[in-house]
């Protein structure tokens, strides 16, 4: 079956009598428009209530009425609200209290009795947790973000109206798909931008527009959309992980043929394991072998201060994940996000709903928004989140062993002092390595070449040398070391759990 759009929704809902319908929307400009297009066509009138007060009709300057007596003054005069669609906005500060609810509910009774003929109230809002007592009567729709061709459409109004050139053919194509999750209101914004400079859209305004779309996401302040120069050969080992990545990747490029031949869209992968070993580096290097732009999810700016702002915060993330797609969603350390799960913790009612939204949302999605998370303390981790379906494989990333941090310390030297790199007895190094992570022998490289640079104070020319990095290794201790119990704890956590491993 087509999936329905907004305002056929909304028409099927008010032809059906339901009496409050609830736009999940930060859009008003956009929700209002799609309610006074679809009024119009129906021979209704639209009312306005927001906290500059009411407006009978559009245009009409506002009164103060506040929202209680507008209601009061419905009820007691139902031919005044006769063929009426009531929208009401800047709903947050009011819906809880108990003047507002309670009458919303007498209404929607009224209305679902008949008493209320032709009323429809519509609230636009971001979505908040509604009271109990008028939530049976409330139907949620999603206005969700500007399909590609709902974008090109946008693209072509804008062009004309200033009476320059469309682009056309993959053009056109490109900037729909760097627009992708934008808002009507922030596309808009972004191609005015564009045309500053030369009255023009053409290939060279997409490197702005992206930029532009950066500011955009990062400003929503749960996602940003993370620039990549990482690839997949600034990783030492993971070998067996690398090759899953890649074979994933193959597939997402050709999807179309893979769905039809039966392969599911892939959904994602948990990387768990030990700090500094290169979780982090690998979600940027999978943006590149996928070709996808890279968004962060800060797992710790979900949590709002408000009854039900957390919640929505988690709606958006997923919605403006599922728009910007095909791209890489990296959430990092997934463990704190999580943690408050099962126990008596003031938040861990909102942290389970959280939970619940996004296990629901892994086990259900279709887009080619490919999930990147990782984790260091598996036993932080519901049970639930681990279970096949949710993730495509779950790999375990180990301390690197001898070969692993040779290609290491070969990749850090080789990009600063490629030219000293033959003459370093790495297996002397590598053998006083151990139990040292990738950040560990990054730090290495960084200091010893810092101590090259100092001793030769004149020409700073001093080569980076076997023995300057052995006396830094000397005065180094790993994170092996100074979180030895951790560490160990860890490792046999990861062991019981029989996970992929991420090296061979």
């Amino acid at each position: 079956m087509e999936k329905k759009t907004i305002k056929e929704k909304l028409q099927t809902y008010i032809d059906a009598g339901l009496p409050i319908l609830y736009i999940d929307t930060f859009e008003d400009d956009r929700a209002e428009k799609i309610i006074y297009d679809l009024a119009k066509k129906n021979g209704r009138e639209v009312a306005t209530w927001s906290l500059r007060g009411f407006q009978a009709k559009p245009g009409a300057s506002p009164d103060k009425t506040g929202l209680v007596d507008r209601l009061n003054m419905f009820l007691a005069d139902p031919t005044e609200a006769t063929g009426k669609i009531f929208v009401l906005k800047d709903i947050a500060s009011v819906l809880d209290t108990p003047d507002v609810s309670a009458r919303l509910k007498f209404m929607a009774q009224q209305i679902n009795e008949g008493f209320l003929e032709e009323f429809t109230i519509v609230i636009i809002s971001p979505l908040m947790t509604i009271p109990h007592d008028i939530e049976s009567y409330i139907t949620i729709i999603d206005l969700d973000y500007l399909d590609d061709n709902a974008i090109q459409e946008l693209i072509r109004a804008f062009a004309e109206e200033r009476e320059i050139q469309v682009p056309s053919g993959d053009l056109m194509g490109k900037f729909s798909t760097a627009l992708r999750g934008l808002s009507e209101t922030d596309i808009l914004t972004a191609l005015s931008l564009a045309i500053a400079d030369d009255g023009r859209l053409d290939a060279t305004d997409l490197t702005e527009i992206r930029e532009q779309k950066k500011q955009i996401i990062k400003k929503s302040g749960i996602l940003e959309i993370i620039g990549v120069n990482e690839t997949l050969d600034d990783i030492g080992g993971l070998e067996n992980l690398k090759t899953w990545l890649k074979r994933k990747a193959e597939l997402c490029a050709d999807i179309n043929k893979a769905n039809e031949f039966g392969v599911a869209t892939p959904k994602g992968v948990l990387i768990v394991g030990m700090p500094g070993c290169g979780k982090s580096l690998t979600a940027k290097a999978a943006a590149k072998v996928f070709d996808f732009p890279l968004l962060r999810m800060d797992m710790g700016r979900l949590m709002g201060k408000y009854v039900g702002e957390s919640e929505g915060n988690m709606r958006r993330a997923i919605k403006l994940t599922e728009a910007s797609s095909p791209c890489i969603l990296w959430i990092d350390e997934l463990e704190k996000a999580f943690a408050g799960i099962g126990s008596d913790s003031s938040g861990s009612e909102v942290t389970v709903r959280l939970f619940g939204s996004f296990l629901t949302w892994m086990q259900e999605k279709k887009s080619l928004a490919f999930v990147i998370a990782t984790a260091n303390k598996i036993e932080k981790l519901p049970p639930e989140l681990l279970r096949k379906g949710r993730f495509d494989e779950i790999f375990y990333v180990e301390m690197p062993n001898e070969a692993e941090r040779q290609k290491i310390f070969e990749i850090h030297i080789g990009k600063k002092h490629a030219e000293d790199l033959k003459k370093i007895d790495l297996k002397k190094i590598v053998k006083k390595t151990e139990g040292y992570c990738g950040a560990d022998i990054e730090s290495v490289v960084h200091e010893s070449l810092e101590e090259a640079f100092l001793k030769d104070s004149k020409n700073h020319q001093h080569p980076l040398t076997t023995e300057i990095l052995l006396e830094t290794i000397e005065n180094t201790h790993p994170i092996s070391e100074t979180m030895k119990g951790q560490i160990e704890k860890m490792r046999d956590t990861y062991k019981d759990l029989k996970f992929k491993s991420a090296s061979k």
